[in-house]
């Protein structure tokens, strides 16, 4: 009970990095995307590929990772950046279904459908470390330079193109670097999230990296609240509580569990949006603010 505990922990702790990291960009920056999946997967695919054929240190893999996932995500989501609002959403909707086809087709570097197995556990400086209190570490650093970032002029730029993207560049903001270091970051973190998950799970394939998991992400961001510093995280423990909590339900047969959590899903999101639009901490931020 304690590993799956600790299991559940970690898991929680990797996708958080992944919804405040997608947070950044959408509650900060405006740029809505459906791709975030993407950029897990190929730093998970990046750090497996360091642990097994160069050395099994997390720290390498992580930043092999996010070198790979920031650089990449540049020069895809550059073209795309041109565009705004829901054509950004559909440009990322078409890169998220073009990269579920390349895992699944490029045999030599993610093993196609059958994945890749036998990822070393992670270890730090030589010594054996376990994945929870890394996942914690890395979720702690990247809050502080998010919490950093908001803060400086950086984010004040980010927030005004949120809000008017035409006002801002009138204002002399220039845009479009803006968006893409945005971008950067953000996916550059998806990436050190991936290579967490590869090192936690020792087996990556790519049914953890479908539309269907970015999605998941986004829930999470909007449930906790987007543009919190905190909210993401509480949405990313609640959505993955929850597929553990039905399973413990006697009444609730095992074969039934995702279709009820699905339910409760679309149940949750849309009372949320009725009553709490802004999010479970979106709202409270506001209520304090306001006193």
């Amino acid at each position: 009970m304690t590993a799956y505990l600790a299991s559940l922990a970690t898991l929680a702790a990797i996708f958080a990095i992944l919804a405040v990291t997608l947070n950044f960009m959408v509650g900060y920056a405006g740029i809505f995307s459906v791709a975030h999946a993407v950029f897990f997967g190929l730093g998970a695919y990046a750090g497996a590929q360091v642990a097994l054929h160069l050395v099994p240190d997390a720290l390498a893999a992580c930043a092999v990772a996010a070198l790979i996932a920031g650089g990449l995500s540049l020069c895809l989501a550059l073209p795309a950046l041109r565009v705004r609002g829901e054509y950004f959403v559909a440009a990322s909707l078409g890169l998220q279904m073009m990269a579920l086809t390349l895992f699944s087709e490029a045999k030599g570097l993610t093993g196609g459908l059958g994945g890749l197995i036998g990822i070393p556990p992670p270890r730090l400086f030589g010594f054996a470390v376990g994945a929870l209190p890394l996942s914690l570490a890395a979720l702690a650093l990247i809050l502080l330079a998010i919490a950093a970032m908001a803060r400086g002029s950086f984010g004040r730029t980010l927030q005004s193109i949120r809000d008017a993207e035409s006002a801002a560049e009138a204002l002399g903001k220039n845009v479009a670097v803006a968006k893409a270091l945005a971008v950067a970051f953000a996916c550059a973190g998806a990436g050190v999230a991936g290579a967490l998950f590869a090192l936690h799970m020792q087996f990556v394939n790519v049914e953890s990296f479908t539309l269907e998991q970015s999605v998941l992400v986004m829930a999470m961001v909007i449930v906790g609240g987007t543009g919190t510093l905190l909210g993401p995280v509480v949405g990313a423990v609640l959505l993955l509580s929850l597929p553990a909590g039905l399973a413990f339900l006697p009444f609730i047969p095992p074969t039934e569990v995702g279709a009820v959590q699905q339910i409760i899903y679309g149940l949750a999101m849309t009372l949320l949006m009725i009553f709490r639009p802004a999010g479970l901490v979106g709202d409270l931020s506001r209520g304090r603010s306001e006193a």
